[in-house]
């Protein structure tokens, strides 16, 4: 896989008017490759939020430097292509909304683009059926469910054929059908070669992704697989971190089930309690 992302000892601090500046990131390093999934977790005031908007180039680094597919994030000349090619889902979706309906929301990005008619409409098209809201085009967005709303900016994005996605805290304000649907559409940007990165403080959601970026006090304290950090019973609790529910309860079973072993998500803790059949 090729190198999307690269993170190389960034710095940053929000600026606090009539104070000193309140570090955020501090020497921060990983890199992403394309078509890898990725969940960045930490406690409240981790940097994770911080984190995600220097990778598409909303915030630049104080010190280091950020190159998405090459281009450094300190140039504004590379700006316009780094938004392009790297979409953000923010917790908030309507924020994102500016048009009057649905198909003009989704159409604003490929306009700016000075792509043909015929290439926007069909872009629209693809993309709005991709998260099953054609139907519903013609709707204000402002008539819209959150989750519905979230599928909406989903479809902005992906209408500007995007390298990478980025979910940033999309599931705190949904139910749980909402989250199920975000999880949804995750699942299938994966299987398109979409790169996803998720910020989440849901660990059930966290488990689903091929690597963790853990921040804590904004300093990267872990980059590694799901098991690797929550079978860590130390680590988790420096961290301020949970552990996903069904690992929590596959360990208090464990003294009446030896076998068990470290289950991430349901599907995998019933595959090892169901009986097999010979």
């Amino acid at each position: 896989m090729a190198l999307l992302i690269e993170v190389n000892r960034v710095s940053y601090s929000h600026p606090v008017p009539g104070g000193p500046p309140h570090p955020a990131l501090r020497e921060i390093s990983f890199q992403i490759k394309e078509g890898e999934h990725i969940a960045i977790v930490g406690a409240n005031g981790s940097g994770k939020t911080t984190l995600a908007r220097h990778l598409n180039a909303l915030l630049v680094p104080d010190s280091g430097t950020i190159r998405i597919m090459g281009l450094d994030t300190k140039e504004r000349a590379n700006h316009m292509k780094i938004h392009q090619r790297i979409g953000m889902v923010f917790q908030s979706p309507q924020e994102q909304m500016i048009a009057t309906s649905i198909e003009e929301d989704v159409a604003f990005g490929p306009e700016n683009l000075g792509l043909t008619t015929q290439e926007i409409q069909q872009r629209v098209r693809n993309s709005l059926e991709q998260v099953g809201m054609w139907d519903q085009r013609t709707r204000s967005p402002s008539h819209l469910s959150a989750g519905q709303m979230q599928r909406v900016a989903l479809a902005g994005i992906l209408a500007m054929q995007p390298a990478c996605v980025i979910f940033d805290e999309s599931t705190a304000m949904l139910d749980p059908f909402g989250r199920e649907d975000v999880l949804r559409n995750i699942q299938t940007l994966k299987q398109t070669g979409i790169t996803v990165i998720m910020i989440t403080h849901f660990m059930e959601e966290a488990s689903l992704a091929d690597r963790i970026i853990g921040l804590h006090q904004g300093q990267l304290r872990f980059d590694g697989s799901p098991e690797d950090l929550f079978t860590d019973d130390k680590l988790v609790k420096s961290m301020n971190l949970d552990k996903p529910r069904v690992l929590w309860f596959a360990q208090q079973l464990k003294p009446w089930i030896p076998s068990i072993k470290h289950p991430l998500t349901v599907e995998q803790f019933k595959k090892q309690i169901e009986p097999t059949t010979s």
